[in-house]
């Protein structure tokens, strides 16, 4: 993309007053956030800033309130993590290698006893920071489906539900700080702008760009109240669906899980771009976001006379997940449903790639014992360490192919 695209954005927006607004497409959305001018919207940097001006503007342009600290707007400050089990501090002083944060809030009061939240991080990763699988010169990681897409999504959201199904109040929630750790979610359910007693249930959208040949969906929290799974299944006539039960999970929705609120994740899966330069806006799926968009609409409209639905909490099954001493180098397919786990991608210069494992194989079996999904899968490499050898078979298009594995 250009910078005079991004420019014509700005212009746009900025010269908005009491004319009629232009519509905004899903994709223009993508394209404004996943530009190079945003240089990977990473917390606290100017990228971040412009992207969450963006989002503010077209909250206000949608006829959408204000319900930040400050407008739409509520920073937050805090001191990085030096280790993956530190709690975060946030309340810092000035000068302590501290970075603000910025989240993007914005309301739809219909005079409600209760409130849905609707939400999807916006922040990436800048030029590669922590957590990139990009290997290679210094490059923007644009993050087109992480996660414009999930704000674009919100966005469409917030336009449909404009004086529709009035018997919740919408807040609208675009988190800055999710990619270190869920950090803006985790934020606000501490400081919320509302009273978190009277949220309803939350709605999180997360890499949704990307929806598939075989249109599988997954959705994650559908344990966390009761009615949730025979809703979903009861408005899907276009989608394989994933569902399953666990709150809790690498996304913004575990912070409103853990204050016991229901919530309902939904993820269109991971693929070979994930959380690298690559993630561009040109390889998105714009009709299947329209229909994930109206898809959660119509779940919506369902529970809009279901009053505030009861939480029930989830078994979590991060708990259960075993710890690696080592790694196959490759991208699991977790939508595949099928017996073994298929590859949907392969890191370069890593044991799979190594052996000649190729994207799509499935793997069926890894040294004695077979792998019949992605539990066992984990489990089994679990049990190996540096420098252990071992031989690998995987279904390639049906026939079984025999593979070397060094760790």
């Amino acid at each position: 993309m250009k910078y005079s695209i991004v420019l014509f954005f700005l212009f746009f927006l900025s010269s908005c007053k009491q004319e009629v607004v232009k519509a905004v497409s899903i994709k223009d959305d993508v394209v404004f956030l996943s530009d190079d001018a945003l240089e990977g919207r990473q917390t606290g940097t100017e990228g971040e800033k412009a992207a969450a001006n963006y989002i503010a503007k077209r909250f206000k342009n949608l006829g959408v309130e204000a319900k930040g600290t400050n407008g739409y707007f509520q920073a937050f400050t805090f001191k990085p993590k030096t280790n993956p089990h530190q709690k975060v501090n946030y309340t810092v002083k000035d000068g302590d290698s501290t970075i603000t944060g910025t989240n993007i809030i914005g309301f739809i009061n219909n005079n409600a006893e209760n409130t849905i939240a609707i939400g999807a991080h916006f922040d990436h990763l800048g030029y590669g920071a922590e957590g990139s699988l990009h290997r290679g010169e210094k490059a923007i990681h644009n993050g087109a489906d992480d996660n414009a897409s999930g704000i674009a999504v919100m966005l469409s959201l917030a336009e449909k539900l404009k004086n529709k199904n009035t018997n919740n109040n919408y807040l609208f929630l675009a988190f800055s700080g999710e990619e270190m750790g869920l950090l803006g979610s985790n934020y606000f359910v501490k400081n919320a702008t509302i009273d978190t007693k009277k949220i309803n249930y939350m709605i999180n959208m997360d890499m949704v760009g990307r929806l598939k040949a075989d249109s599988t969906l997954a959705v994650y929290g559908v344990g966390t109240s009761p009615i949730l799974k025979q809703t979903l299944k009861a408005h899907n006539s276009n989608f394989k669906l994933i569902q399953k039960e666990s709150g809790i999970g690498p996304s913004d929705h575990t912070s409103f899980y853990n204050v016991d609120i229901p919530v309902l994740h939904f993820f269109t899966g991971q693929h070979e771009d994930y959380h690298k330069p690559t993630d561009d806006f040109e390889k998105l799926n714009y009709d299947g976001m329209t229909t994930i968009s109206n898809y959660i609409f119509e779940v919506i409209t369902d529970l809009d006379n279901n009053g505030k639905l009861p939480f029930r909490k989830t078994k979590n099954e991060s708990e259960e997940t075993p710890r690696f001493k080592v790694g196959l180098g490759v991208i699991p397919d977790y939508m595949f449903d099928g017996n073994g786990m298929r590859i949907d991608g392969l890191s370069e210069d890593k044991p799979a790639q190594k052996a000649g494992l190729q994207k799509g194989d499935i793997v069926v079996k890894l040294g004695d014992s077979a792998v019949t999904d992605m539990m066992s899968y984990m489990k089994v490499l679990a049990t190996f360490e540096t420098g252990n050898k071992t031989k690998v078979v995987v279904d390639r298009k049906g026939e079984l192919v025999e593979a070397d594995i060094q760790f």
